[in-house]
């Protein structure tokens, strides 16, 4: 018989059983099910809806319970469908009939929403802790490589050289943005429904207020029919997983095109590598193409959810059970690429030689000598198409403009002079750049100020929020 079963006069059909039920997956959240259901009978108790001697005996039991899951004794079935179900079922094992209690004042429908907020609640601390080594690696990388000159690409042609440390700070403040958005959908999350009830709240005289204070929550859903319908803070995540991983995936394309003999710009260190089963001489970057991969499946989820939540009514409907497979994969997709990335891009190796005679070898200061005639009085354009017709008679001639004679030059303006030479030089290149946020070293040198700022700042949340969450960690 199930729990619900006593309005059926017939077992539940086994292929529904198998159709409907959700505990393949939502065992993840059995942890955070026991801690809500801890707050929620001691809650009970405090309001005297329950004695406090079975508050205390189910409170007990349910510790047994959540220790046997963690050890991997309890055995959950398909049968009661849930994990929900399965913990109240070995609670009734663990300490009999009392245990039917515990279930006073709330449904499933407010129970589910807050095991899942309290799940996602745990996962954001990881992986902003993630983001943050990655961040840090990418800041090693930025600190070691300040006087690394390398071609900056634009249309994936070569346009204007900048430092590799430059290039590096963009990815930091590219996942800073990351950073940002996880820590402020905490707001969203950080939210109680519990008390909610099915969907119109309950006769019981709770205190809905208590339990959120309990469970660290900022606040309760002040409307029911929203707290056990909603499923932004999903959505919001998703979003934010996609992004991240998005930026990933750039990421991920420049470390295979820069490791390419083509490029030959940089070595993945051996641990984050493969071979070939065919061709010895291989050694493929798989951890960055893989994770370039998987931002497709972290993006569908973002759809799926979407897509789940498009058409249904008010309040919580079974479609709602989608909810969960794809947020778990989400996080666990997102924390094994974050975990893998921030030690790949700390043992990288930088071929800073290489680097350097690709922009010797191309025209990316081009736009230096037009600025150079510009600073002789010439209009932009004007500049523009003498420089152009430079460039022209370079490659026809099978040069770089550093390889050109100062007579070469002043065919195509006599405003140049010898003292061009510097001017096209690649570090002089980058360092002309002096501007806010431009690649001039003094002006990285600012960024990397910027974002040791930045990194004090996300340390201090992220400190602030796992000794919260540590608070709350259920002891035998």
């Amino acid at each position: 018989m199930k729990l619900w079963g006593g309005r059926f006069t017939k077992p539940t059909n086994k292929l529904v059983d198998e159709y409907t039920a959700s505990i393949s997956f939502d065992q993840k959240l059995a942890a955070f099910d026991v801690q809500g259901s801890l707050a929620h009978v001691d809650m009970l108790a405090k309001c005297d809806i329950i004695s406090r001697e079975d508050s205390t005996t189910i409170a007990k039991g349910l510790k047994v319970v959540a220790n046997k899951i963690s050890n991997g004794e309890a055995e959950l079935t398909q049968e009661n469908e849930d994990i929900h179900m399965n913990i109240e079922k070995l609670l009734l094992d663990e300490v009999g009939a009392v245990g039917g209690k515990l279930h006073t004042g709330r449904s499933r429908n407010d129970q589910v929403a807050l095991d899942m907020r309290l799940y996602l609640r745990d996962a954001l601390v990881t992986i902003t802790q993630l983001l943050d080594e990655l961040q840090h690696a990418l800041y090693q990388q930025a600190t070691a490589n300040l006087d690394t000159v390398l071609p900056g690409y634009t249309h994936l042609q070569r346009a204007q050289p900048v430092l590799f440390a430059h290039h590096m700070l963009a990815y930091v403040f590219m996942f800073q943005r990351d950073m940002e958005r996880i820590i402020d959908s905490w707001k969203r999350v950080n939210r109680s429904p519990l008390g909610a009830g099915a969907l119109a709240g309950t006769s019981f005289p709770i205190d809905r207020h208590y339990v959120a204070d309990q469970l660290e929550f900022d606040s309760v859903i002040e409307n029911s029919l929203d707290a056990v319908s909603d499923r932004d803070f999903v959505v919001e995540f998703l979003a934010d997983a996609a992004l991240i991983t998005t930026h990933l995936s750039r990421l991920s394309e420049e470390l295979v095109q820069w490791s390419s003999a083509e490029f030959n710009f940089i070595e993945l260190d051996d641990t984050f590598c493969t071979g070939s089963s065919m061709m010895p001489q291989k050694k493929n970057p798989d951890v960055p193409e893989l994770v370039r991969g998987k931002t497709g499946r972290v993006v569908g989820h973002l759809m799926g959810m979407l897509t789940t939540l498009k058409g249904l009514p008010l309040a919580y409907n079974k479609d709602m059970q989608e909810d969960k497979e794809g947020m778990f994969d989400t996080v666990e997709t997102l924390k094994g690429a974050l975990a893998l990335f921030a030690p790949m891009i700390e043992s990288m190796e930088v071929k800073k030689d290489n680097m350097y005679e690709a922009v010797a070898k191309d025209y990316s200061n081009a736009t230096d000598l037009a600025d150079y005639l510009v600073g002789k009085n010439m209009p932009f354009r004007e500049a523009h198409a003498v420089v152009g017709e430079t460039v022209l008679y370079s490659i026809e001639q099978q040069k770089y403009l550093l390889d050109l004679s100062l007579a070469e030059f002043q065919q195509f303006s006599d405003a140049i002079e010898a003292d061009i030479y510097d001017v096209l030089a690649p570090k002089a290149v980058v360092n002309a750049r002096n501007v806010a946020g431009g690649t001039a070293k003094n002006r990285v040198e600012e960024q990397l100020k910027q974002a040791e700022t930045l990194f004090a700042s996300n340390q201090a949340w992220i400190s602030k929020k796992a000794a919260l969450l540590e608070e709350l960690t259920i002891e035998n």
